[in-house]
């Protein structure tokens, strides 16, 4: 959910393309659009407006605005109110907004043009089915995924072989203190804690990763806090965005982060000859997925749905990954055609184009073979549990204090408080004194 911080920048050409509009202006004739920055292909926008044209036979003006925080949009929306047409969020933000009833559901006749929502990857239709709510439309009605990955480790083959980082246990080795960044994401943090805590049960198959991080148990929570308390000393820093420059530039050697930023990373470092990699740990992790929806207080319905069908069609859907370097949920003969990278190792992707992708070379940073799907699970939402993750969260970045702590800081901050008042206050009797003896010694010099 996860995610580029920079702002896409539009060519207008012409056409009307801005973060706000006129009330005067008829909602039929404006679309407007909520997603994260950068999370779109150059020119798509525009190229939306003449197809919605040529199918509908009206003239659409787009408002396209972007968050960096999936809460915050959630936050608008829900007590807003915000008419925001088509927003882009998470998988467990979807689910959030299904069982609070949000969401609206999602046409799929279109006047000549074909349902392209069909090209979406029968097994992201299937994770998506899985954010539902029981006795209502299947999930799929509300929300059809846009980009999908894993959460993993980017590393400097410099430094470190795969097999150095094909386990979590990396991140808790100080021979690494100091050269590890993790993303600043408290959610992909509690699984990853979880997933090394108990990562010899999940050798014996005790357990499973599904299991494992979506436990909001006391003693799992209790878990993750010390062992993320553990990890602490070993991070360099907790990143938004600047992780990918960070391993670039070698000034870090792992990166708990998210396949697309991953590749980013890989592709940017590659042209100043540095070598990365990107590996799944051998326990498992999570599987994300961004899709597009319609909330409830949308003022037009029929472009929204339009819209979302249009970035199904496989020309846009191939633009937006080469913009973006994440991963689209469509599953067509073309996609296939261009992620085939005869440099790469062959992964069985059966379960994401079916049978004929068993056994081709494509890129396993954006296409993970079976196997490693198969050892990954959906972090699903923490739901009235999120307080207090987020409580751990805080904790453990330091943004809390405990109650010891804070009592020694009030009094030191008391007795410092203290001795400069007492202090000014002696420069203030001083300086009194000094101007009563300069005023005797004017007087008596006039008189």
């Amino acid at each position: 959910m996860k995610r580029l911080r920079l702002i896409v920048l539009m060519l207008l050409g012409g056409l009307a393309l801005s973060g706000c509009y006129n009330e005067s202006d008829s909602r039929e004739h404006v679309l407007k659009i909520y997603n994260w920055a950068d999370y779109i292909g150059e020119g798509v926008l525009e190229d939306f407006q003449q197809y919605y044209k040529e199918h509908t036979g009206k003239s659409v003006r787009i408002v396209y605005q972007t968050f960096d925080i999936n809460e915050i949009m959630l936050t608008k929306i829900e007590r807003g109110h915000e008419d925001f047409d088509v927003v882009c969020p998470s998988e467990y933000i979807i689910e959030r907004m299904l069982r609070k009833k949000l969401l609206l559901p999602i046409d799929t006749v279109f006047i000549n043009s074909p349902n392209y929502m069909h090209n979406v990857a029968p097994y992201i239709q299937g994770q998506i089915d899985r954010l539902g709510v029981p006795g209502e439309l299947p999930a799929r009605r509300y929300a059809v995924c846009y980009m999908w990955g894993t959460a993993g480790l980017l590393y400097n083959k410099k430094y470190l072989k795969e097999s150095d980082v094909d386990s979590w246990d990396c991140l808790w080795n100080r021979r690494y203190a100091g050269k590890i960044l993790m993303k600043d994401s408290y959610r992909d943090s509690y699984g990853t804690a979880l997933l090394y805590a108990n990562r010899k049960k999940l050798a014996e198959g005790s357990v499973n990763v599904a299991d494992l991080m979506n436990d909001y148990s006391p003693a799992a929570m209790d878990t993750v806090e010390r062992y993320l308390k553990l990890l602490k000393p070993n991070v360099a820093g907790w990143e938004a965005d600047f992780g990918k420059e960070m391993m670039t530039k070698e000034k870090a050697w792992i990166n708990m982060t998210w396949s697309g930023d991953a590749q980013w990373a890989i592709d940017e470092a590659a042209e100043v000859g540095v070598d990365l990699g990107y590996v799944v740990p051998k326990e498992g992790s999570n599987v994300w997925y961004d899709g597009w929806v319609i909330p409830k207080y949308a003022g037009n319905i029929e472009a929204a749905s339009y819209f979302i069908n249009f970035m199904c069609r496989p020309d846009i859907a191939l633009r937006n990954m080469e913009a973006t370097g994440y991963v689209s949920s469509v599953a067509s003969a073309m996609i296939l055609e261009a992620a085939v990278d005869e440099t790469a190792d062959y992964v069985d992707a059966s379960y994401f184009f079916g049978p004929e992708a068993s056994h081709v070379r494509l890129d396993n940073t954006q296409y993970p073979d079976k196997s490693v799907i198969d050892r990954c699970a959906m972090i699903r939402d923490f739901g009235e549990k999120t307080v207090d993750v987020l409580e751990i969260w805080s904790r453990v970045k330091g943004d809390n204090l405990n109650s010891g702590i804070v009592i020694l800081i009030f009094v030191v901050v008391g007795g410092l408080c203290v001795f400069q008042i007492r202090h000014r206050y002696i420069l203030y009797k001083r300086r009194s004194l000094q101007h009563r003896r300069h005023r005797r010694r004017r007087v008596s010099r006039t008189s």
